[in-house]
């Protein structure tokens, strides 16, 4: 066999595997059934009933009366993606509500991003956040003034779920003249 005969033997063998490789990876992609989804995996490992006492240093919760936590991170692009209803709660908490940020990187870093986001809190702390217990980002606590965790939402949240944070945070009858805004921050590219 010459030359030409061994490239083209050679050439139609790549061929044959390129085409058996694309068809394993379309077969795995579309016609076998996905990994089963493993939520502990995303999923905060803090719970409702959580004591925060210690966890998270100078955070008085006592004298806070209600806490909301805010677990972001700076390198977060869900975080920042919600930045808008995170101004829209903040402004709504008022005084009823304490509005504490926690980042796992340095407090000046922290207090940069959450000014170039627009988002107003009364106090930024550093922490391990998985030594809180927060798995994710954005992950959100409301605490009680005995530091027990009373509510936890995770992640970027949707409309109908902001409208219910928002019903905790403040009253119902507060949130319920929110909805408009809500709407016109979801309609936001």
């Amino acid at each position: 066999m010459n030359i030409r005969g061994k490239l083209e033997t050679a050439a139609n063998a790549a061929t044959i595997m390129a085409a058996l490789l694309l068809s394993v990876v379309l077969v795995k992609v579309y016609l076998l059934p996905a990994a089963p989804h493993r939520p502990s995996l995303l999923a905060p490992s803090i719970a409702l009933g959580t004591g925060m006492k210690g966890l998270v240093d100078g955070v008085d919760w006592q004298k806070n009366g209600r806490t909301l936590v805010l677990a972001l991170s700076t390198q977060c692009h869900f975080c920042t993606a919600s930045a808008p209803f995170f101004r829209t709660l903040v402004a709504q908490a008022g005084k009823n509500v304490k509005i504490v940020a926690v980042f796992p990187q340095p407090v000046d870093e922290a207090q940069r991003y959450l000014m170039s986001e627009g988002v107003r809190v009364d106090q930024i702390e550093r922490a391990d956040l998985n030594r809180i217990g927060v798995r994710g980002t954005p992950t959100m606590l409301l605490v009680d003034s005995g530091g027990i965790v009373t509510n936890v939402w995770v992640g970027k949240l949707q409309q109908n779920q902001q409208e219910k944070v928002l019903a905790i945070i403040t009253d119902a009858h507060s949130a319920a003249r929110l909805l408009p805004l809500l709407r016109t921050l979801a309609r936001q590219p």
